[in-house]
């Protein structure tokens, strides 16, 4: 199977939609930096890290409770409100005079995005039923977040060469109408009629419990850990290990980044043909455990001297970024074979919630236990890893049940 873009119509509105609006999403990141900057100068690091912060947070509340309250709308108007939402807010941004306003709008901004993504995420298996479809529209939705990380910010530095920094927030409120625009011309249908009879209360919390009762969920909840662990060291350090290692440049930084992000996208290519010989369970353990050995190997490549080690490092960037695609993008697949079509929003919304936790922890531990020594942030990392690959292999039974066919939405 060749990686394609499905040829059903509302599918292709529908990524599309989440293409422009993650392009959107990286001007954004680019924009708030220059923000910070011109609003705390020196102290622009630390507002960044708190913006951070803040989405990270935002993600993990709001998620379950916003499909809690949104679940009986129809999905099309629930995408349509988060990204008028978020058009709303990026136009306020460039206004803002003090770091506290940059706190609400940016808290305003990640709620939103924590109601829009799940929901995108739940629709996928309802708009394309059948397994195949669905497996190329997951391996798209990772490759158009890998491309968003490597190409926004050239795309940010092209506009900047004609417009103000305040400009790139302009592209952005684009990006996420020309979303909204899209999702309305497509014909979605509403959300499933079993969900609307749930209390509140036990809304907000079934998708953490469906998670926690079912075997295979259970252990993709342990597996988030180990990604979340290997990708935040990367992420984290790459700069650090490009300048303070290897006495190189920002060029270097970025090229680190890039060999992360290829290894996800060369491996998001490939998911689908594998997918048909290989378990799930066999591909995203593996995936998992490369992630384990190659941020281990991080460590022990630093004492590399000169490009040697640079290269090393830079292919092992690329290991760990194929190792993350493989373990986190079949995930959807576990979600929509093993719970019920009506409760599947509410699950996702939890999966969304809970691997943001634990990028929430690890995010942290890299950058504090890198500032210690980064040998030992990747071997402690590492390690942490490794535990919770050994916890998913334990959890995880072989079997997960037999294949479902979802019913279309309608």
């Amino acid at each position: 199977m060749v990686l394609r873009l499905p040829t059903d119509r509302n599918y292709r509105r529908l990524f599309a939609a989440q293409a422009i609006s993650l392009a959107g999403t990286g001007l954004a990141t680019v924009a708030l930096g220059l923000l910070a900057y011109a609003i705390a100068g020196k102290g622009a690091g630390l507002v960044l890290g708190t913006v951070f912060a803040i989405k990270m947070a935002a993600y993990v509340a709001v998620a379950p409770v916003a499909a809690a309250l949104v679940h009986a709308a129809p999905p099309r108007l629930v995408l349509v409100l988060a990204d008028l939402a978020r058009v709303v807010v990026v136009l306020g941004l460039p206004f803002v005079t003090s770091v506290s306003q940059v706190y609400v709008l940016v808290l305003v901004l990640q709620a939103a995005s924590a109601v829009h993504t799940p929901t995108y995420q739940a629709l996928l298996p309802r708009v394309l039923p059948d397994v195949p479809r669905y497996t190329q529209a997951l391996s798209l939705s990772r490759l158009a977040e890998d491309l968003e990380m490597l190409l926004s910010p050239l795309l940010a530095a092209a506009l900047l060469l004609v417009v103000p920094s305040s400009g790139l927030f302009v592209g952005t409120a684009a990006g996420f109408a020309i979303s909204a625009v899209l999702v309305m011309r497509s014909t979605l249908g509403r959300a499933p009629a079993a969900a609307r009879s749930q209390p509140f209360g036990r809304r907000a919390l079934r998708g953490v419990e469906l998670m926690v009762r079912t075997p295979a969920l259970r252990a993709v909840l342990v597996l988030n850990v180990a990604v979340a662990a290997g990708g935040a060291y990367a992420l984290v350090q790459y700069v650090v290990i490009a300048r303070a290692v290897f006495d190189r440049g920002d060029g270097t930084a970025a090229l680190l980044l890039a060999a992360l992000g290829a290894g996800s996208i060369a491996v998001a290519v490939l998911l689908p043909r594998a997918l048909e010989s290989i378990p799930e369970r066999t591909l995203m353990l593996g995936g998992a455990g490369l992630v384990t050995v190659a941020t281990a190997a991080i460590g022990a490549a630093l004492a590399v001297p000169g490009l040697a080690g640079l290269l090393l490092v830079g292919a092992l960037f690329a290991v760990v970024g194929g190792g993350w695609a493989a373990a986190e993008t079949p995930m959807g697949r576990i979600i929509t074979r093993c719970v019920p079509d009506h409760d599947q929003p509410a699950v996702f919304a939890a999966q969304f919630s809970l691997s943001h936790a634990c990028w929430l922890i690890t995010y942290p531990v890299a950058g504090w236990l890198g500032t210690v020594n980064l040998l030992a942030a990747a071997a402690g990392l590492a390690v942490v890893a490794g535990l919770a690959v050994a916890g998913t292999a334990t959890l995880w039974p072989r079997r997960t049940g037999p294949r479902r066919v979802h019913a279309v939405a309608g």
